[in-house]
């Protein structure tokens, strides 16, 4: 199917999008557009699939992302059971021609013009980048368009100097807009919807009315990850949520994410975060200690 572009309509007055969303949980399926776009969590929690990566978000997260990266945020499974949670984020999509097709050509915006372009493999903005550019869009609510717009070009003038960008995507993804975004949002409901149990591939498949190996393919072509990887990351996600929470122990969270043992835990997790889930759990522990002090 073609790609249906999602686009908020722009106001007279301005020449970007800029939008504070509440709701009582994130709507938006597997979707992309022409814009690149900046987006604040304020306020939820959940599992954030940008082109071939998955991992849990959480408030305060801030994400940069260029033109026709397919994404999606889905928040946890309490969200969608009326229990009173609310969603909020705030973001700003913008062409990067939306000040002219020569503005970032200028000598005085190449760092800009780089940082945009970069803006292909996506940016997790960390740190104190995090916190300047956090209240640069709080406070950017109670503005008129026109300082708005300077504020929008100072957060990225901030960030193309900035140290504390990391890349999202894996190096060799290239975001393009052929995707299949009625197939593939199936898919992800199903996964989210079953990735705690046993899941079979098989039983996706038949959902497509699609052969195990035509859907392997079909998969991997869409997301460059073999199905059980994919799920595999989605469960990581999970795990990692639980240990922040600290409401079970280590071997607990294990089955809760679907680990159907305690060696394929520790290795995948391992592999995918770097350090084992104990290691994972004391640093955070730590960290959200040392903020309260």
């Amino acid at each position: 199917m073609r790609p249906q572009f999602h686009k908020l309509p722009l106001s007279t007055d301005s020449s970007f999008l800029f939008m504070c969303w509440e709701c009582n949980y994130f709507d938006k399926p597997w979707h992309f557009h022409k814009e690149c776009e900046l987006v604040l969590i304020d306020k939820a929690e959940g599992t954030r699939f940008i082109g071939d990566h998955v991992t849990h978000f959480k408030d305060g997260d801030l994400i940069l992302i260029g033109p026709n990266i397919p994404h999606l945020y889905r928040n946890n499974e309490e969200y969608y059971k009326n229990k009173g949670l609310v969603a909020k984020s705030i973001f700003i999509h913008f062409t990067d021609d939306f000040l002219g097709k020569t503005f970032f050509d200028l000598p005085e915006m190449k760092l800009v013009r780089r940082l945009l372009d970069k803006s292909s493999l996506g940016f997790e903005i960390q740190g104190k980048a995090n916190q300047y550019v956090k209240k640069k869009l709080i406070g950017m609510q109670q503005e008129l368009p026109t300082k708005r717009l300077l504020s929008l070009l100072d957060i990225l003038i901030f960030l193309s100097t900035s140290s504390d960008l990391k890349f999202i995507l894996s190096s060799g993804f290239t975001a393009n807009n052929s995707y299949d975004t009625d197939r593939i949002n199936i898919v992800l409901q199903f996964i989210m919807e079953n990735y705690t149990n046993d899941i079979y591939i098989k039983e996706i498949a038949s959902k497509l009315n699609m052969s195990v190996a035509s859907f392997s393919r079909y998969f991997k072509h869409h997301t460059r990850k073999t199905f059980s990887h994919y799920v595999t990351e989605i469960r990581i996600a999970h795990a990692c949520r639980l240990l922040m929470e600290d409401n079970y122990n280590i071997s607990e969270i294990c089955y809760l994410s679907g680990f159907d043992n305690l060696s394929n835990y520790y290795r995948h997790f391992k592999k995918q975060i770097g350090v084992i889930p104990k290691e994972y759990k004391n640093r955070f522990l730590s960290n959200a200690q040392s903020q309260i002090c």
